[in-house]
């Protein structure tokens, strides 16, 4: 006789699922979240500092994301050198040499002819004035017109220098009254004076240059203009004095006899 197939009781299952036997194996625990594992060996792979451009730059910000700066991103030395370098005028001097000395001779030949020539033709020379000294004065205008254009370069390059080689920066957070001084982390002050020392030295050694340069031409034109105007002024009194007219500042006795002749009755005529 066939015996009919019936489940075992619930029991018996739980014995056959779960068995009775210790399991001396350590268990393993499944790592959760794999994916932010791996993106956390991710990004501690990106943080490695590469050893030929500093971090500062590779992050793409001027100041460091391991540095807690509290100064403004306008007021920042660093941001003040690259607003400076990218700003007219004060980008001439950062630039090639050959460019630099042709835009300064470029402004000072268009302010002398445009403006100085004129002035110095029909204006404060005078129009019986020698051409030459006309000349001159244009000259003399257009150099001193690029020397105060160099001299304000100087002044913004200096103070940007100055900013970049010292250990702390001065800073405002809302206004010149709440003026704060912040000491720069050793990361932020190499590189400044390594910027200001190959970036900034050379150009105010440049502006120093020109600005004796200047100052030689202005005490040439200014000696020459002199010495015209005081050859002028013996040529007019000697042409002036034999001919019998009045010549200011120099007495003569035919003139004051022409002026006053009574005042010279009864005296011989002197010839």
């Amino acid at each position: 006789m066939a015996t009919p197939f019936c489940l075992p009781p619930k029991s018996t299952q739980l014995t056959l699922c779960f068995p009775s036997k210790p399991n001396f194996l350590p268990p393993i625990n499944p790592i959760k979240y794999p994916n932010l594992h791996y993106h956390d060996r991710k990004i501690s792979i990106s943080r490695i500092p590469l050893p030929s451009l500093p971090s500062s730059f590779r992050n793409g910000s001027n100041t460091p994301p391991e540095t807690d700066c509290p100064v403004p991103l306008d007021q920042q030395p660093i941001n003040e050198f690259q607003n400076l370098s990218n700003s007219f005028p004060f980008s001439w001097a950062s630039g090639d040499f050959v460019e630099y000395c042709s835009r300064l001779a470029v402004t000072g030949a268009s302010f002398a002819l445009f403006i100085g020539l004129p002035v110095a033709w029909f204006g404060a020379v005078g129009a019986d004035s020698d051409p030459l000294r006309r000349i001159l004065a244009a000259v003399s205008s257009g150099i001193f017109v690029v020397t105060l254009a160099v001299v304000r370069m100087y002044l913004g390059w200096a103070y940007v220098g100055n900013r970049l080689l010292s250990a702390t920066v001065e800073y405002e957070e809302t206004g010149w009254y709440d003026g704060q001084i912040w000491v720069k982390t050793a990361e932020v002050l190499a590189r400044d004076r390594l910027l200001g020392s190959f970036s900034v030295k050379p150009v105010l050694s440049r502006l120093k240059y020109t600005l004796v340069t200047l100052a030689a031409s202005l005490f040439v034109c200014a000696f020459l203009l002199i010495n015209i105007e005081g050859s002028q002024k013996d040529f007019n009194i000697l042409s002036k004095g034999g001919g019998g007219r009045a010549v200011p500042g120099v007495y003569n006795d035919e003139s004051a006899r022409s002026f006053e002749p009574d005042a010279f009755c009864g005296e011989p005529n002197l010839l």
